[in-house]
């Protein structure tokens, strides 16, 4: 299974990292398969900036419908909450949800779940480093099957044009190839 992709005009100054597939979940007969593709800047400094973009195939095969969905968002943002501390950002609060739409005209809209959190990095001037705020989103939707995007930035600089940036790489996920 291949993950979704993501237009390459959206991807200036973005690197791929990484490519998974990996089951987050198996009972019995049930099992969830995530193909992930994952980007981070060229040239960001700590803490990193990181966007992902995830398919989801649930076997044995059940079309997207109200309940399933919300299960999926659930399940979602407790693992992304799980990938975050995995990238260091702790102390992590689930600010609200809103729905957004994706470029795709065959995706329902999106369930989109805002985070913040901070980072400590590596700083000389300060023992034990600094303290960085940080916005994560995550986006759930469906197509034939759920598709995930999200990624985090850091709250320093520019971080309205960090935001429309994750928002616009989120909004251009597609299905594979």
């Amino acid at each position: 299974m291949d993950p979704p992709s993501v237009p390459t005009d959206r991807l200036d100054g973005w690197r791929r990292v990484a490519e998974t597939t990996e089951v987050p979940f198996s009972a019995g007969p049930v099992s969830v398969t995530a193909a992930t593709v994952r980007f981070e800047p060229v040239d960001d400094a700590d803490p990193r900036p990181f966007f992902f973009a995830s398919r989801l195939r649930i076997e044995p095969s059940v079309a997207p419908n109200p309940v399933l969905t919300r299960l999926v968002e659930r399940r979602a943002r407790a693992g992304f909450r799980t990938r975050l501390a995995d990238n260091d950002i702790r102390d992590v609060d689930h600010l609200d949800d809103r729905e957004v739409r994706i470029d795709d005209p065959a995706a329902s809209a999106a369930a989109l779940s805002t985070f913040r959190g901070e980072c400590t990095v590596a700083d000389r001037s300060a023992a034990g480093g600094r303290t960085v705020p940080v916005e994560a989103l995550l986006a759930v939707w469906s197509v034939d099957d759920y598709r995930l995007a999200g990624g985090a930035y850091p709250l320093v600089g520019d971080a309205d044009r960090a935001r429309r940036d994750l928002l616009r790489l989120i909004r251009g996920v597609r299905s594979a190839p």
